[in-house]
């Protein structure tokens, strides 16, 4: 599992990474609103963890940027915030978990184990970037209204990328969708794929552009 926590008191944030890192979950660590939601642009979680009290702000204004952004990630206040008013609050606001400090780091796993069981999914059955909209239901790619001809593993990998639209996806992420286990696969078969997909993209002027990330992966985002 791999998390990313809001958190801006240090010694907190410390010692919780380490009780964490100890049960084997991954933590990135972040202080500010403005960090945690330039972070989610590059990596995707399995459970997003948001203190309330912070030097910019409030960590539930954070909650409809995330889902602007399509972060799916199923989110958990952490904070010293625990009256009914507040958990109301922080459960209205969009949050799928609160917890009240002080907490039992054993509580907190079992929550954050229960969150990772959830079920993430699209909210529409449709994505629309630029003038490009795939349809997941028919695993169709449109541009105004005429089919675009994908050869299979480009169309999984757009797939996968219009499913973060505007966010790095790692090129493993990528891979994982393209390929089945046991396939064996070239080291520039993914780089091949997407280029033949970014020509397409750009023969029919789809409004996007596949951009590489030196070291990272791939991002589909809409063009100028």
């Amino acid at each position: 599992m791999r998390i990313l926590l809001l958190e801006d008191e240090p010694e907190m944030a410390s010692a919780l990474k380490a009780a964490l890192e100890r049960r084997q979950v991954i933590v990135d660590h972040v202080s500010t609103l403005a960090d945690a939601e330039a972070v989610v642009e590059l990596w995707s979680y399995d459970v997003i963890v948001l203190d309330r009290r912070l030097p910019d702000g409030e960590g539930l204004s954070l909650i409809p940027k995330l889902r602007a952004l399509r972060v799916e990630a199923p989110i958990m206040m952490l904070t010293a915030l625990g009256a009914i008013n507040d958990r109301v609050a922080g459960l209205d606001g969009g949050a799928d978990d609160y917890l009240a400090k002080p907490f039992a780091v054993e509580e907190l796993m079992a929550r954050l184990r229960a969150l990772g069981r959830r079920p993430v999914t699209l909210k529409s059955d449709q994505i629309m970037v630029g003038r490009l909209t795939y349809d997941f239901r028919h695993r169709e790619a449109v541009v105004d209204d005429k089919p675009l001809d994908l050869l299979r593993r480009e169309r999984l990998a757009l797939e996968a990328l219009m499913r973060r639209p505007g966010r790095t996806v790692l090129r493993a992420t990528l891979e994982d969708s393209v390929y089945a286990m046991e396939d064996e696969i070239d080291s520039n078969a993914l780089d091949s794929h997407l280029s033949r997909l970014r020509r397409k993209l750009e023969e029919v002027a789809a409004g996007v552009e596949i951009r590489a990330i030196r070291n990272l992966g791939y991002l589909l985002r809409a063009t100028a």
